[in-house]
């Protein structure tokens, strides 16, 4: 074992928690979703400064991890976007492409399975329902309240699986 693998770990969502999607959220807004759109246009997101600060501050002493419910199709943006504000490599956990089930329980799934072998520290994110099933399981968690909440994207969230 490696001393990077002893490290705790540090889990930050990606959206509304890192990223500001507030530019992009037109596209959940219009009927039919334009979910393509939606995605296509994350790599413009600004970065938000108190999630981007909580990262710095947790790989001083924790392996940072990023969890998002992104779909694995934008993972060449996503790491694009992650190494351009300069925050610490890490695995990036993304759903699968057809995976539509609410993002508290794919996240939950992941933090078990990465629990079982490591110290979880803490867990980022935006979304109350992950945040709420994180601390019933037993993860110290810091709800990410910087950014305004979008009523579309929590529907996306919890009901279409989409993010």
């Amino acid at each position: 074992m490696t001393d990077s693998d002893m490290r705790p770990i540090a889990v930050f969502d990606l959206d509304n928690t890192l990223a500001d999607t507030s530019h992009r959220q037109r596209f959940l807004e219009r009927r039919p979703r334009d979910w393509d759109a939606f995605f296509a246009a994350a790599p413009e997101d600004p970065p938000l400064p108190e999630g981007i600060a909580l990262v710095l501050a947790s790989a001083e002493e924790c392996e940072i991890v990023y969890l998002t419910g992104r779909p694995e199709r934008c993972r060449r943006d996503t790491l694009a976007w992650l190494a351009a504000q300069g925050l610490p490599e890490g695995r990036v956990h993304m759903r699968r492409n057809d995976d539509r089930r609410p993002a508290r329980r794919t996240k939950l799934e992941i933090l078990e399975r990465l629990g079982r072998t490591r110290e979880i520290r803490v867990l980022v994110d935006d979304d109350e329902l992950v945040c709420a099933d994180a601390e019933q399981a037993g993860f110290a968690v810091v709800r990410a309240r910087w950014t305004a909440p979008s009523a579309e994207l929590k529907v996306a969230q919890e009901r279409e699986g989409r993010t």
